[in-house]
């Protein structure tokens, strides 16, 4: 469970990388006002780096209660692994899709992550349901 462990402070992590480069993507950051200062920006840069910062807060939760489930549940930890960095591999493209201005492939990315949360509740599921 190690690997899965270290997924979720990657995870909790991630917003705050996001938070960076919308922060330092445009001159005059006031870290006064950050919100304020956001809102002021024309830059799709900083914008879709602040989206990313608020989405990557939003997939947390689930993601770390999907590995803990699974850990409770006693889920293979090799499949544990590999779906937690799934889900990492998955978010860090999102972030950058939404950077690139990539919606498609944004929302696809969404989506592998979303489905490795999924996967390891049902994972979880499946074993304690016997």
């Amino acid at each position: 469970m190690f690997i899965a462990y270290v997924c979720i402070v990657v995870a909790a992590a991630l917003p705050y990388l996001w938070a960076v480069l919308a922060k330092t993507s445009a001159p005059g950051y006031n870290n006064k006002d950050p919100r304020g200062w956001i809102a002021k920006q024309d830059s799709y840069r900083v914008r879709n780096a602040y989206a990313a910062h608020l989405n990557a807060f939003e997939a947390f939760p689930a993601f770390a209660a999907a590995v803990l489930m699974a850990q409770f549940a006693q889920v293979d930890a090799q499949q544990v692994a590999w779906l937690s960095m799934g889900f990492i591999a998955f978010r860090i493209l999102h972030g950058l899709f939404y950077l690139a201005v990539l919606q498609g492939l944004r929302s696809l990315a969404w989506l592998g992550g979303f489905a490795c949360v999924i996967a390891l509740m049902l994972l979880a599921a499946v074993k304690v349901g016997g």
